[in-house]
């Protein structure tokens, strides 16, 4: 390919893969961008495929050997694209979101497969399934249209000891502390116990959650002057007391298009929180109809939002989920298998970089049109998506000897002049 070819790729991609290597030994750079490039290219998850996808220097064995046995890190690897985002970012206001997904196995010999409960109560689903719990935290960024929630780091649950859901996001979230510290973390009412908020507030993270309607909730009591112990809590919040509260209605774009909706706010003691002062918001959305949806419930540990920044904030976290959609059936997923975790742990992260790049791409073409050309005419008018990024990226980078464009004095990548 001549070099009109490596033009239309924004710079700042090989910037963005030089800053990553530096979180891995000199001798291990070269196949990790071999694999990097292959893993962002292929919409499978297996090793071989992402092989075939560049034009290897190695035998297909050396890669799966620097996986097994190779001296890196895959968590030092989630830190260095968290300081990545944070160094491209750095007066943002950072928004996290904890989740988890369940990839299906059918064989017991899977690292860490076990019977999981479905929650999701979907036709034509079973309620129990086999599969691997992965938990993930991702960091999301806005864009003008739409938000990506951008993987940093994801983590099997255990099969035994003290390995739950609970317990991961804290070693997940206590990982990320010297790059987040003081961003948001946003979970569904599944995450909202509080132990798991207690630990998070004590690594410097604020919290936005649903949680649910009857969730005891308390006034601030007033001083009495009399002898004795003074009172802890309020009086309590019934749905009662909620309706009498002043009401406030606001029309606004959330969840991807313009809704009305009602909303209550008040500052309350939260009993699962040992009488902690939190910001409570009920809001129902409107239907087209002009009837009213069920009321939820969202507690913030910030006391200084306003009701409306809380459920933009808590919307934000939806973006997880397409997150999910398109790790699992476009990039590969639901298709990886090796033998142990350490392996497993190492090649996910891989594809996970793969696809925050990508991603990372899509937002760049939103800010700076010119910076990419995908040559798609039928889809001028309509946003750019990650898959579109990645087809331009591997017409231009498919069967290249990628390996070639580091160069080991200046510990740079990039392609030829």
């Amino acid at each position: 390919m001549d070099n009109q070819g490596y033009s239309n790729i924004p710079k700042i991609l090989f910037d963005w893969i030089t800053f990553l290597v530096k979180a891995l030994p000199l001798r291990s750079v070269p196949t990790f961008i071999e694999l990097l490039i292959g893993a962002m290219l292929t919409p499978t998850g297996f090793v071989t495929d992402a092989w075939l996808m560049v034009a290897m220097k190695r035998h297909w064995t050396s890669y799966f050997k620097w996986l097994q046995k190779g001296k890196w890190s895959w968590v030092a690897l989630a830190l260095q694209l968290a300081q990545l985002l944070v160094r491209w970012n750095p007066d943002k206001q950072w928004y996290l979101a904890i989740d988890d997904t369940v990839v299906f196995r059918n064989s017991k010999k899977a690292p860490s497969s076990q019977i999981h409960h479905l929650h999701g109560n979907k036709a034509n689903r079973p309620q129990f399934v086999r599969g691997q719990c992965w938990v993930s935290l991702s960091a999301i960024i806005e864009g003008k249209t739409q938000a990506w929630s951008i993987p940093l780091i994801s983590r099997l649950t255990r099969l035994s000891g003290n390995g739950n859901k609970l317990v991961t996001t804290s070693v997940l979230l206590r990982v990320m502390t010297s790059c987040f510290s003081g961003a948001t973390v946003l979970m569904d009412s599944w995450y909202m116990r509080g132990a798991l908020i207690t630990s998070l507030q004590n690594m410097g993270y604020h919290v936005i959650g649903q949680v649910r309607k009857d969730t005891a909730l308390y006034d601030v009591p007033q001083l009495s002057g009399k002898r004795g112990r003074p009172r802890k809590y309020g009086e309590k919040y019934t749905p009662e007391r909620v309706s009498c509260l002043k009401e406030a209605r606001v029309k606004t774009r959330i969840y991807g298009r313009c809704q009305s909706l009602r909303y209550r706010t008040v500052i309350a003691k939260a009993r699962f929180l040992e009488g902690q002062l939190v910001k409570a918001v009920w809001v129902q959305f409107e239907n087209e109809d002009g009837s009213l949806k069920p009321a939820r419930l969202l507690l913030t540990t910030r006391t200084d939002m306003t009701g409306l920044d809380i459920i933009k904030a808590y919307a934000k976290r939806w973006s997880i989920e397409p997150m999910f959609h398109q790790l699992k059936n476009r990039w590969g997923w639901n298709e990886t298998w090796q033998q142990s975790r350490q392996v497993l742990h190492r090649w996910v992260q891989l594809i996970s970089i793969g696809y925050a790049l990508v991603q990372l791409l899509t937002y760049w073409k939103e800010s700076t049109p010119k910076e990419i050309t995908l040559d798609v005419p039928w889809r001028k008018n309509t946003p750019v998506t990650a898959g579109l990024v990645r087809l331009k990226l591997e017409r231009n980078l498919r069967h290249v000897a990628v390996r070639e464009w580091w160069d080991v004095k200046s510990r740079i990548f990039k392609p030829p002049d």
